[in-house]
């Protein structure tokens, strides 16, 4: 790991928002909403016991609200003051979480480091500056979900995964970005006044029936096809977003997430001097539904770790992300998986729809070998011009083989 990288002490926030074990579930919430924080540490004066996500409380629905927050607490990647910049964006892409802890020895919370920190960073980076920084097209992942500003918010709850992802892109009739919808925005129409449960005391209906146009935030933030995956951090920093659009004549084309950089930087770090195991290639896998299944992802793993393998004849991988996009219609079983191979040679891209989705993985990954493949026997130098002559005019012929093959048929003894 190279020593330039900044650390846990140079990117962290000290004296970060916590609270006490004995804390409820309801105040957790209130901060969540209020700071708009997804992770919280939780401490037993000033020792960290671990923290309390919007996910872990979501998980156990069933609880009260006055019920303690030490009891819905999940343990954090170890990141201490000393974990550089790459480590610490492994950890938060392996976890799913926004943000995470940094303890000292004693297991004392120094302070709390979050994505957002890690790609206020990337910009000042040497390793990710000028001809090493990608186009965003490179990185972001496709605008598969797009909402029509006319559409009743009801029709988001069947996208609440892909909410809690990134927001979505909001258009006219035309196809015209005009804002986006995230998970905040949904929740504003669900914290409605209601009566009896169901209706909307000021309008008279049901609250979901409001038009996603009138809860979207607008404008939309975005970033034009060919600008710069630093450019996209810049953006994001400074509108203190964590996704952005990337946008060709006003139309979503694709968006690029805290995720998709952070990705870029594991890639980047990982660049080996020399070959490694493939056991260290970083996978990561997004959007997949029935994750919660051991057996498709056992099955995913496998086939995963065989086109790697042929992957690994050509070049040496660091980094694979394979995201799965279901399609939105009752019509199909189909999906789009988009993979992206960080390689010593550069990044490749692939992309598979079909509805067997190991066949998918399975073809994208020999696509890629195929790309790599590819990309080596271009590189490699040709021969000079008068060693290709002497290989065509000498037959490579192995004059001991060919005389046992002479005797073998019975021409040595007719000659005799």
């Amino acid at each position: 790991m190279p020593t330039s990288w900044p650390t846990a002490a140079d990117l962290m926030t000290a004296r970060p928002v916590t609270l006490p074990a004995e804390a409820p579930i309801s105040r957790a919430l209130g901060l969540m909403h209020s700071r708009k924080f997804h992770e919280i540490p939780v401490l037993r004066k000033s020792r960290l016991l671990g923290l309390i996500t919007f996910e872990s409380i979501a998980r156990r629905s069933s609880r009260s609200l006055s019920t303690k927050v030490e009891h819905l607490l999940i343990l954090p990647p170890l990141i201490t003051p000393t974990t550089p910049l790459p480590e610490i964006a492994e950890q938060l892409l392996a976890t799913g979480l926004r943000a995470a802890p940094v303890v000292g020895r004693r297991g004392e919370l120094l302070g709390i480091v979050s994505r957002t920190d890690l790609v206020r960073s990337l910009p000042t980076l040497p390793q990710l500056s000028g001809s090493q920084s990608p186009s965003v097209e490179s990185l972001a992942g496709p605008a598969t979900e797009i909402v029509e500003e006319g559409e009743d918010c009801r029709h988001l709850l069947s996208r609440i995964r892909l909410l809690e992802e990134h927001p979505l892109p909001v258009v006219d009739r035309k196809g015209h970005l005009v804002g986006a919808v995230g998970i905040a925005d949904l929740g504003s129409v669900l914290w409605r006044p209601v009566h009896g449960g169901k209706r909307d005391v000021r309008v008279g209906s049901s609250a979901l029936e409001v038009k996603v146009g009138s809860i979207m935030h607008s404008p939309a933030v975005t970033v034009e096809v060919g600008a710069s995956a630093m450019e996209a951090a810049r953006t994001m920093t400074e509108e203190k977003v964590s996704s952005v659009f990337v946008t060709e004549d006003r139309r979503p084309i694709q968006i690029l997430s805290q995720s998709d950089l952070l990705g870029l930087l594991v890639g980047r770090s990982r660049r080996p001097a020399t070959r490694s195991r493939l056991e260290d290639v970083y996978v990561e896998i997004t959007g997949l539904r029935g994750s919660g299944d051991p057996a498709l992802v056992a099955e995913i793993d496998s086939v995963v770790a065989r086109g790697l393998r042929r992957v690994a004849r050509y070049v040496q991988p660091t980094l694979l992300t394979l995201h799965f996009a279901p399609h939105a219609t009752h019509r199909t079983n189909d999906l789009t998986v988009d993979a992206r191979l960080h390689t010593d040679h550069g990044i490749f891209y692939a992309s598979h729809t079909g509805w067997n989705l190991l066949a998918g993985v399975s073809g994208l990954l020999e696509d890629l070998a195929g790309q790599t493949r590819r990309i080596r026997e271009a590189r490699r130098p040709p021969r000079p011009r008068a060693q290709r002559d002497d290989a065509e005019a000498v037959p490579s012929v192995d004059a001991d083989l060919e005389e046992r093959i002479r005797l073998a048929s019975g021409e040595g003894d007719e000659e005799e």
